[in-house]
């Protein structure tokens, strides 16, 4: 046996044991087989090489895989609450959030032990205390079969998503191009992309925020830009207006989902530094760009 397989085995008999309270253990062979046999019952049925170290009945250690679980449960419920404490400022709130979508929260939130999703989890219960209806219970069954990996990606998106007061909604910039006349048709064809790769996102990035319902699987457009026209858009600490130099510019862009903008409130990123100067170049030629601190 290596040294890594008796590390997983370790690791392994370790999670066992936090989930049952027992050990398990090795059944003694009986050195009638040869240690790489494995040994059948009467019915050809492998039998297995290690048992849980007890003598309670079944039904006790059922019971007593129930009671850990429930302490868990019960540690993780508190660890977000007193969180949420810490984060929420002692300010005048008129209303409470909905009783049932508090009870909707604790069961959804009860089996999360990683710290950091915690903090979401905190985040979003200070959120609704203090603005009642700001997350969905849509947005918090997402959050509870979110992985630590999923929120990563979530993480990076947000660094180069801009938010859109016009129509209150969040989107990642990808390109423009000019609609051509019917002069010249092939004009779409010129159209000029942010290469997003070298902000750090990789598109399985972007596609696991689709495969979540976090982002509109498919690229939009938005609506012709007359000359003159301007858009902005804010990046946490600051933002940018985009003035359109002539007319027929048409903006492409990933749009969160009403999910995926609930969920991106809570987290706090500045903007991707190299995705700020991907727009600069790319948008420069037929845009006035203005970035501007946000106090």
């Amino acid at each position: 046996m290596t040294v890594k397989t008796a590390q997983a085995r370790i690791n392994l008999a370790n999670i066992i044991e936090s989930l049952l309270g027992y050990s398990v253990a090795k059944i003694a062979s009986n050195g009638l087989s040869s240690s790489n046999e494995q040994s059948y019952g009467p019915q050809g049925r492998i039998k297995p090489l290690y048992h849980i170290n007890s003598d309670n009945s079944i039904l006790a250690r059922a019971q007593k895989r129930q009671d850990l679980l429930l302490i868990k449960q019960q540690q993780n419920i508190e660890a977000i609450l007193s969180m949420a404490m810490s984060f929420c400022p002692d300010v005048a709130s008129s209303h409470r959030p909905d009783a049932d979508w508090v009870e909707h929260f604790v069961a959804l939130c009860e089996d999360t032990s990683n710290e950091s999703m915690q903090t979401l989890w905190a985040k979003i219960l200070t959120g609704e205390t203090l603005n009642p209806g700001t997350f969905s219970i849509k947005s918090l069954q997402t959050l509870k079969h979110m992985t630590q990996r999923e929120a990563d990606s979530l993480q990076k998106c947000v660094s180069l998503s801009g938010y859109n007061e016009k129509d209150d909604s969040h989107f990642i910039l990808l390109g423009f191009y000019k609609k051509p006349s019917l002069f010249d048709l092939l004009r779409k064809g010129n159209k000029v992309s942010l290469n997003l790769g070298r902000t750090g996102i990789s598109f399985p990035d972007i596609l696991t925020l689709m495969d979540l319902n976090l982002l509109y699987r498919k690229e939009i457009e938005s609506a012709v830009l007359k000359a003159g026209q301007e858009l902005t858009l804010s990046f946490l600490s600051q933002k940018v207006t985009l003035k359109a130099k002539s007319s027929d510019l048409v903006l492409s862009y990933y749009k969160f989902t009403q999910t995926g903008d609930e969920l991106s409130k809570l987290i706090n990123f500045p903007i991707n530094k190299v995705y700020k100067q991907l727009i600069n170049n790319a948008l420069e030629g037929e845009f006035e760009l203005a970035w501007h601190a946000i106090k």
